[in-house]
């Protein structure tokens, strides 16, 4: 294990995704400047965010250093998103400052400001308007400082490129470093900053290049699993066989023989921990243990059936007009069912955790989204100050999710405190599928009505455990319900058989495949071509503008459904974004596979921060979207699950690729939205509404498996 990658704890300059040491923070702080601002007009839900949980006296999200080099703390952290580029990319603009002159610090709860978390595409929405007030403060104050310094007015003062100008004689000039250098500067404005219009951006909008592109295919990016400490043991824990399963006896004596092996319990926690994580696996494997079974009756094929059982009361979302009377001008009314199954985060890294107490002090490098309520949950675990714990993220091998919870850093601090050594937790694959927090099965359920026109006369909506997220529908319907049964994705108490949480856009997955879907099936029943069935029920201008572009860049021509061309469309909106995606598959009636050849997807985002990176986003979204559509699903029984790796679990491969076209709607004027999300949302929609089209099936449950296909083949 001595080839192995370290982490240098004193690493000379801040890294993408990475974290400054305590020494060089104090190094930059002693010859800097550091700008208190104030936070611009946001929305009001971040608003009370940062009201609530930001320093009052200031908001240190920049720091100007004596070389010019200017660091950018953010409490988001950089899992596969870009956001490592496009906030550098609003910081440089607003800044005037090179984007190559950008130091990014995320997620170091010691040097960057609190954050909820990285997660429902908000860090361009919610913290991207404070970075721009932030950077633009910090140019009017360097201004200001410039005008003392040039003996010249700041109206006769530009900046560019790390300086600051006059305008008449661009010789006569000082940099951001000269001002800084040596000097500790607390400033503020009298007013807001005023923000760069578009026709002013640089950087912004403008494509640009991963910052950490480097770093990561050269493999010199640092992981959680990468850090490597003086003394440091690693951990093997002993695991239960099922969820809800009780250990009974344990026999640890073969593990004493095992030389450097040592044995750490605490009630039913038992871990062994090795210099070599070899031996401790060795070692985990000498234990005998014996575990009770597991109480749970549910399987993956009664869930279903479980949940309508224990659904709490409904909550009604949004409701207009009355359904009775929608029913009654109703010329036909259509009543479905849509399913589907639990589904693993799957990242690409599994959850990883180092953690080394000093005294009263512990300090965590770890694998997460939440690294402050990383830092809160150590804290508690080791008995500690909140204050005395730093979390430092370095980078996160995808997330989607799944990094929320941190078992594995409370694991890790736990066996630290214990042991009294550096702990490095690192789950194997199967354990990241056993103690992941899966995506919930839900259930919804929607009676719908067309009336003589081909107009949607009521719409009767009920989603039983996904969330409301995506539930509420965009078409013009004048009677409708809209009814959410226990809106949070972790469930009510007695209704999952194992953790559930958040997965990539949580809730709009399975609500925007029913709602599509109930969508396209009118469309049938009513005889009209799919695209103007919803142009037909469309209001907004956005809406009808974007769903055109789409069919235009498709090339549709009317038909109705199916047709045998295995053509599907779905709209979704996630984030404040809205999209629409068309797609084209083929249908193998003999195995019942779905090979999808084309798909394309336009998107209205408003502002884009980085176009290529959202691009690259949708591209993502439309290829892991293939995954929940068509094959992932996790099998389990009495608590035992049954997908322990890809030999069973089935992820996109790079053989399932279709050919991908994305237009990103220009509106500059709009704030910039969500994009690591939305494009996700219409991939089960988009798929099952193509499945119909080319072989006449109705698909209601996901993933839209071989077998379920062959299965709906065979019933006709």
């Amino acid at each position: 294990m001595e080839d192995q990658r370290t982490l240098d704890l004193e690493m000379p300059s801040p890294t993408p995704g990475g974290a400054l040491s305590r020494r060089q923070f104090l190094r930059m702080t002693g010859g800097g400047i550091f700008f208190l601002f104030t936070i611009g007009d946001l929305s009001l839900f971040a608003q009370e965010r940062f009201r609530n949980n930001l320093p009052t006296d200031f908001n240190a999200f920049l720091k100007i250093g004596d070389d010019g080099r200017v660091a950018c703390y953010t409490g988001k952290i950089e899992m596969g998103q870009g956001v490592v580029t496009s906030l550098a990319q609003t910081l440089a603009d607003e800044l005037d400052v090179a984007i190559d002159k950008i130091d990014m610090v995320m997620g170091d709860t010691e040097l960057c400001p609190w954050d909820m978390g990285t997660f429902g595409s908000m860090t361009t929405r919610f913290f991207g308007p404070a970075l721009r007030s932030a950077g633009a403060e910090a140019r009017t104050v360097l201004v200001q400082l410039a005008s003392e310094e040039l003996k010249v007015s700041p109206e006769n003062l530009i900046t560019k490129d790390g300086f600051v100008f006059e305008k008449t004689d661009k010789q006569h000039r000082v940099a951001y470093a000269d001002l800084s250098k040596g000097k500790k500067i607390i400033k503020h404005l009298s007013g807001k900053p005023v923000l760069k219009s578009i026709k002013e951006f640089n950087v912004m909008s403008k494509p640009t290049l991963r910052i950490d592109a480097e770093a990561k295919v050269t493999g010199k990016a640092t992981y959680a699993g990468d850090v490597r400490l003086p003394g440091m043991l690693y951990a093997r824990i002993l695991r239960s066989p099922a969820h809800g399963a009780k250990l009974i006896d344990v026999d640890l004596s073969e593990v004493n023989k095992i030389p450097g092996a040592r044995i750490v319990r605490d009630g039913d926690f038992i871990a062994v921990l090795h210099s070599s994580p070899d031996v401790a696996e060795y070692a985990l494997a000498k234990i005998n243990s014996k575990f009770d079974n597991a109480s749970s009756v549910l399987t993956d094929k009664n869930i279903f059936d479980h949940l309508l059982k224990v659904a709490p009361e409904g909550k009604i979302v949004a409701q207009e007009g009355d359904l009775e009377k929608g029913k009654k001008e109703s010329g036909s009314i259509i009543a479905e069912t849509y399913l589907n199954d639990y589904v693993a985060h799957s990242p690409m890294e599994p959850h990883a955790a180092v953690v080394s107490i000093d005294g009263f002090k512990a300090t965590v490098w770890a694998s997460t989204q939440t690294p402050f309520s990383a830092r809160d949950e150590v804290a508690k675990e080791l008995g500690f100050r909140a204050e005395d714990v730093r979390v430092m993220p370095l980078f996160v091998g995808g997330g989607f999710g799944g990094k929320s919870r941190n078992v594995q850093i409370t694991e890790a601090a736990r066996l630290a405190k214990l042991s009294g050594k550096p702990v490095q937790v690192a789950w194997t694959r199967a354990e990241e599928f056993f103690f992941d927090s899966f995506r919930p099965a839900a259930i919804v359920k929607i009676q719908s009505g067309v009336n003589n026109e081909a107009k949607i006369s009521f719409w009767d909506y009920h989603v039983y455990f996904a969330g409301d997220r995506g539930a509420k529908h965009f078409y013009n319907i004048p009677n409708h319900a809209t009814t959410s049964y226990n809106s949070s994705w972790e469930g009510s108490a007695g209704s999952h058989p194992f953790a559930t949480g958040p997965w990539r856009a949580p809730g709009n997955n399975t609500n925007t495949f029913a709602r599509e879907s109930q969508i396209d099936i009118m469309a049938a029943n009513a005889g009209i071509d799919p695209l103007e069935f919803r142009l037909r029920n469309l209001t907004d201008p956005k809406m009808i503008h974007f769903l055109q572009t789409a069919a235009k860049k498709f090339g549709w021509t009317p038909a109705k459904a199916p047709s045998g061309r295995g053509w599907g469309i779905a709209l979704g909106s996630d984030a404040g974004t809205s999209v629409a995606t068309i797609a084209e598959v083929e249908v193998d009636k003999k195995i019942g596979n779905v090979k999808v050849k084309r798909v394309v997807c336009v998107q209205d985002m408003g502002l884009t921060i980085n176009p290529e990176g959202a691009a690259l986003q949708m591209e993502g979204c439309i290829m892991m979207g293939l995954g929940y559509a068509l094959s992932e699903s996790i099998h389990f029984e009495a608590g035992k699950i049954s997908d322990l790796n890809y030999d069973s679990y089935e992820i996109p491969r790079f053989s399932w690729l279709p050919t991908i076209e994305t237009i990103i709607i220009d509106n500059k004027e709009s704030d910039p939205q969500g994009g690591g999300e939305p494009a996700i949302v219409t991939m089960g929609a988009v798929i099952a509404n193509a499945i119909y089209d080319a072989a006449g099936i109705r698909l209601l449950q996901l993933p839209m498996n071989a077998e379920r296909i062959k299965m709906a083949l065979e019933k006709g």
